[in-house]
């Protein structure tokens, strides 16, 4: 059982050393394609393994839990893994077209890989050190990738991301101080138990407050998302797509699983922090976006506008707000990744990203066109595509409750996503380009490998709008497990003890 869990890692790790090895060499490129579907294989491997044991755990160097290292996997990590491996594999192709012989020389394959390693550890660790060992993995590659280019802009945009993450980087260590010394363990599962019999439960929820705070910066919460806008529209697009579907998740299912397993003992102070952050953060997100013009920073902005709903389910902390919060995860992942994706051949084509700037998309690349809608119609909760379903569990879930505000805020945050996605359809692709230009497609470096990873993730997203039922059915699953963590307990531990 232990393979099914190392492979996932393993594979990322070992396609690193050979692509460094070969970043010289186009061959690099085609290492990392050939790694990252070896991932996925693995991946896939592991769900099935998973949807029919519902978890499995795997004990480093044979010592036992919760003295060792664990690697463990339910439904939800497992999920992540996946669509870690599905976007991963799709910016690996894309990057044919997208990376530059001095960007691959430099080693942006070989960090590619490490970083989809540390984005995968995180999912799948066991105990709260070794998320910080994989945060500072995904840390080091990130900015090795941001600053790829060496530009002044990409060293700015690197620096402010490193320093906010350093500082949740020193409050994470502090709260892992803090609660092995209440409890004398970091094992997620022994916490689960150890947590009921500390005597000072105040102490115990600033405790949870400062591991709220380090991973509200990760996962770019409102007031702690300063860093995202001022990096993500700076290096290659291709890192641009994987750090907006999976770097920010990471922050999130962290949140998910400290404060369903660990940190439920207050929940009517701490999710009502949680509450307020999630609606603020939709809000302000959504109003940065709108006042954008360049088109990465406009989903820049939106990727903190969204992380606010996945927060939202879990500060609701009922079960149809929790499916919610794991529906619009795996949801937004695609979509959000693949937009980026869209806006790196839209650059590519007209010269650009500022939307006032360019244009001539829909006439003359029709396809990409219909490539856009589709994901930004899933980001706005047009039906019946994905992210319709995810935005009606989580209005359905607060109006359940009774918080008729907040379903108006999430109603509201939705019609001014449209009105962003609207404006960049309406700049980019129905007007002229005001220089004149025709970008077509034809015209495109490795067309192929920049359309066809777009064109499956949007497959993918209809698929999932037009079967909805199988997924939240999985979502329905994946949240029993969270609020009943008996299996989670007895399987990394052997027994509730």
């Amino acid at each position: 059982m232990s393979w099914y869990l190392t492979l996932p890692l393993a594979i990322p790790f070992l396609t690193a050393i050979i692509a460094y090895l070969l970043r010289a060499n186009p061959v690099g490129a085609w290492v990392s394609i050939v790694g990252s579907g070896l991932g996925l294989l693995a991946s896939i491997a592991l769900m099935v393994v998973v949807l029919d044991a519902g978890v499995v755990a795997g004990q480093m160097g044979n010592w036992p839990a919760p003295f060792g290292i664990t690697l463990v996997a339910d439904l939800l990590s497992a999920v992540m893994v996946l669509i870690t491996a599905i976007t991963g594999f799709a910016v690996a192709i894309y990057a044919l077209g997208d990376i530059t012989e001095r960007q691959a020389k430099l080693g942006y394959h070989a960090l590619f890989q490490l970083l989809l390693a540390g984005v995968t550890g995180a999912f799948m660790t066991g105990d709260l050190f070794n998320l910080y060992v994989w945060f500072e993995v995904m840390l080091i590659a990130s900015f090795g990738l941001l600053i790829l280019n060496g530009g002044k802009e990409q060293i700015d945009g690197g620096v402010k991301y490193v320093a906010l993450n350093l500082i949740s980087t020193i409050l994470f260590l502090t709260g892992i101080g803090l609660l092995y010394g209440m409890t004398g363990t970091l094992n997620f599962a022994d916490l689960a138990l150890k947590v009921e019999g500390v005597e000072n439960q105040g102490l115990l929820t600033v405790v949870a407050m400062m591991f709220m705070v380090a991973f509200g910066v990760k996962a770019a919460v409102f007031p702690l998302f300063f860093w995202l806008p001022a990096a993500y529209h700076t290096p290659s697009f291709s890192v641009s797509a994987v750090f907006a579907g999976l770097l920010t998740k990471v922050g999130v299912y962290a949140l998910i699983r400290m404060f369903t397993l660990v940190f439920d003992h207050d929940i009517g102070f701490t999710h009502t922090v949680l509450l307020w952050v999630a609606c603020l953060t939709m809000v302000i997100g959504v109003l940065g976006a709108a006042a954008q013009s360049d088109f990465r920073k406009i989903l820049s902005f939106h990727i903190i506008s969204q992380i606010g709903y996945m927060v939202l389910g879990l500060a609701l902390m009922t079960p149809l707000a929790l499916v919610g919060a794991v529906f619009y995860l795996v949801h937004h992942i695609i979509v959000k990744a693949n937009l980026f994706l869209i806006a790196g051949i839209a650059k590519r084509l007209t010269g650009g990203t500022e939307v006032y700037q360019i244009g001539g998309l829909y006439k003359s690349a029709p396809l990409l066109a219909i490539l856009f809608l589709i994901p930004a119609f899933s980001l706005a909760g047009f039906p019946p595509l994905s992210g319709f379903w995810a935005k009606y569990i989580i209005v359905k879930a607060t109006l359940d409750i009774e918080m008729w505000f907040v379903a108006f805020i999430a109603l509201a945050v939705g019609l001014m996503t449209i009105y962003s996605m609207t404006k960049i359809w309406a700049e980019a692709f129905w007007k002229n380009h005001p220089d004149g230009i025709q970008p077509e497609l034809k015209n495109l470096e490795h067309k192929w490998a920049q359309l066809l990873p777009v064109a499956g993730l949007a497959a993918l997203t209809v698929f999932i709008g037009l079967n909805p039922e199988p997924f939240v059915q999985f979502a329905e699953r994946t949240t029993a497990q969270l609020l009943d963590p008996t299996a989670y307990i007895t399987t990394v531990l052997g027994e509730v003890r």
